[in-house]
């Protein structure tokens, strides 16, 4: 493989991945967010990761399964199997990691119950991005520009509303806005790692691309459903407007992962 071919896909992969730093900006303009404000952007924050489980993870899954010679029902259950692992590594993290305070990384004042359950939000969206960093590396690596240049642009369009999911739910918790939008770029730098990974060996980054799709689909899933769902209930009564903030990240993200597949 020519190193051209390496560096545009490493290039390509690091754009895409910097697109998140594009949707944390509108955070410099909120100073600390009230309660309310915080509800709504976990909310938000809820709803991206949700349909990003499914839309960019677990359906173009199946897909890379069936392209590498699975039937559906084998496609299908090696990515149910790996959704499975990946919630129940993020549970077992959730039991076994010190919250943020104790490691030195969480704001001042604010509960340790709280920055645990950021903290693991944030985990799991830098780990989803690692296999998204892999198709484009693996889409320049098959020689085909085009489709490496639709997945690079497709992937970095549908990181600008994770960006500012990431850096709400760390401003939601008492980080500054500039810390919260510089977190929510080194989340997206996973993927030039995965990208240069993917492209430079791509039978290897094929054979483990549905496994890590599936497993950050399931770890995003269990985020949502044990974490950010009940701490928003839980700070207001019926989750104030959290469910707005959950069905705006919800419906933007199916927009844009259906019409850029």
């Amino acid at each position: 493989m020519s190193s051209s071919i390496v560096l545009t896909g490493f290039l390509a992969s690091l754009l895409a991945g910097g697109a998140t730093v594009l949707g944390a900006l509108p955070i410099l303009r909120i100073a600390r967010p009230t309660e309310q404000q915080q509800n709504v952007l976990l909310g938000f924050a809820a709803g991206v990761m949700l349909a990003a489980s499914f839309f960019s993870l677990i359906m173009p899954g199946i897909d890379k399964a069936e392209e590498m010679g699975a039937s559906r029902m084998m496609a299908s259950a090696i990515i149910v199997t790996a959704v499975l692992i990946g919630g129940a590594v993020l549970a077992q993290l959730n039991a076994i990691v010190p919250p943020l305070d104790e490691l030195g990384l969480g704001p001042d004042g604010m509960a340790a119950a709280r920055t645990r359950r950021v903290g693991l939000f944030v985990a799991a969206i830098t780990l989803h991005n690692f296999p998204e960093g892999m198709a484009v590396g693996v889409s320049f690596g098959g020689g085909d520009l085009g489709a490496g240049a639709a997945t690079a642009i497709g992937i970095g369009i549908q990181n600008i509303p994770e960006g500012l999911a990431v850096a709400g739910a760390l401003a939601s918790i008492g980080y500054s806005p500039r810390a919260a939008v510089l977190a929510a770029l080194a989340s997206g730098l996973v993927e030039p790692i995965a990208g240069l990974f993917g492209v430079t060996l791509v039978a290897w980054a094929q054979a483990l691309l549905p496994w890590g799709l599936g497993f950050a689909a399931g770890a995003m899933i269990y985020i949502v459903a044990s974490q950010i769902i009940p701490d928003t209930h839980a700070r207001i009564a019926g989750g104030g407007r959290a469910t707005t903030g959950l069905m705006i990240g919800l419906a933007a993200m199916i927009f844009l992962d259906t019409t850029l597949s």
